[in-house]
């Protein structure tokens, strides 16, 4: 009885954190989505040819506004590697699009406060500036040039057809008409569920994990462990352990945020949350998927990079809120049980979810399971059906033509099949 009872608290705290953000998630992955339905991703390749500050800066935003899936965003800087971007600036995009995408600052605030969001919008930054120069003094030409070859190579990570879908409006046009647009409905609602579909996993497991720990762990344990009696001690070893403790929960994206919440209640220090967080692209199944793409020698280094780049933030992060008192007095993170009543919330859930099942209605009404289908495949698989003429005509329900068509992950205008196009597929 004593274990069941266990369980159950753990999954009601995990329940209570997943009501608290519900809202959060469904906002933040449509705005992500509608930047992502505008952004031009042929256009991303060219901005990204240097590591000079302008084009780490380029590269930081167009990251910010691409997929928060920590395994996508591996897969596409290895793909914009591919074709020609400086690896310093994939890199850089890397980093943005897992810790400065919106729906994970919404998070932050609601579970832990408005100043562990900014210490990420501002960490962040830091982490590509110590991390390019890093680069710059440590990254021989022979290493970088052994994991071109490597990378070249194609080897399958996760998420790799997710990360080569192309699914921007074709269309020309003002942003806001392309984006309210028949066309542009539909692209967000694919690259919302899709988005969804490649980060609930790793939700799901932070918050189921961060509820077993809020439950199970005593809190002494972590008042020993980040040596919170000893105040100057817990400042220095929080950015140091934080990362390590990261890379150990096999958890990354957003779903590592309900865990940063257990652990700054349970004492870690400021700078020691905001290097955890920025460790979710240093856990062990990344870890491999960098060997795959770049070798074992270019994975360490990265390893190394990444880790030292997370503990400088952490440290600039710690003085600098520190220094202007902004670090958090109190430790009362939310992750303690939430009686659903009617609440801001409530309303606010609703409402989002709401918008949910419009997206997901659009999704299945215009081919979405069969461009969900791709989302596991490898990282060529989608260059392949570029080549290979497919138009599929989207119905809806009634009958009529939804007026666009799928083609290699793009949503494009509807054109009329001519005998030649058909000749075109059948030589494919």
């Amino acid at each position: 009885m004593n274990v069941w009872h266990a369980v159950l608290h753990a999954l009601e705290l995990a329940g209570s954190m997943t009501w608290e953000i519900t809202w959060a998630l469904i906002l933040g992955f449509t705005l992500s989505a509608a930047v992502q339905a505008v952004v031009r991703r042929e256009s991303i390749t060219k901005l990204m040819g240097s590591s000079s500050p302008k084009a780490l800066a380029i590269s930081s935003g167009l990251g910010a506004a691409s997929s928060s899936c920590s395994y996508a965003a591996v897969a596409l800087a290895r793909s914009l590697f591919r074709k020609g971007a400086n690896f310093a600036a994939a890199m850089a995009f890397q980093i943005a699009s897992t810790n400065l995408v919106i729906e994970l600052g919404i998070i932050l605030v609601l579970l832990m406060g408005w100043e562990f969001a900014a210490a990420e919008f501002i960490g962040g930054p830091v982490m590509i500036i110590v991390l390019a120069v890093l680069f710059h003094f440590f990254l021989k030409p022979r290493l970088l040039e052994a994991a071109r070859k490597q990378a070249d190579k194609g080897l399958a990570g996760s998420m790799e057809g997710h990360a080569a879908m192309d699914m921007t409006v074709a269309e020309g046009g003002p942003l806001w008409r392309r984006l309210t647009s028949a066309n542009g409905f539909t692209s967000v609602s694919h690259i919302f569920v899709m988005e969804w579909a490649a980060v609930l996993r790793d939700i799901v497991i932070g918050l189921l994990i961060a509820g077993a720990v809020a439950a199970w762990v005593p809190e002494s344990f972590w008042q020993a462990f980040f040596l919170v009696d000893h105040p100057l001690l817990a400042k220095i070893w929080g950015p140091i352990i934080g990362p390590i403790v990261a890379v150990l929960s096999f958890v990354c994206s957003i779903g590592n945020v309900p865990l940063a919440a257990v652990l700054w209640n349970g004492g870690i220090s400021f700078g020691g949350v905001v290097s955890f967080i920025f460790a979710d692209l240093l856990i062990l199944p990344i870890l491999v998927i960098y060997r795959k793409y770049y070798g074992a020698r270019m994975a360490a280094f990265l390893a190394l990079t990444f880790y030292l780049a997370s503990v400088v933030a952490g440290y600039v992060v710690e003085i600098l809120f520190g220094a202007l008192g902004l670090i958090p007095e109190q430790r009362n993170a939310r992750v303690e049980m939430a009686h659903i009543s009617w609440n801001y919330t409530t309303y606010l859930n609703i409402a989002f979810l709401l918008l949910a099942v419009v997206l997901v209605v659009r999704f299945l009404r215009t081919g979405g399971p069969a461009m969900m289908n791709m989302m596991g495949g490898g990282p060529d698989d989608m260059a392949d059906h570029d080549h290979s003429g497919h138009d599929a005509a989207v119905q809806d329900h009634s009958g009529h033509s939804d007026s666009q068509v799928h083609h290699h992950g793009e949503v494009v205008q509807d054109r009329p099949h001519s005998p030649d196009a058909h000749q075109h597929h059948d030589h494919h």
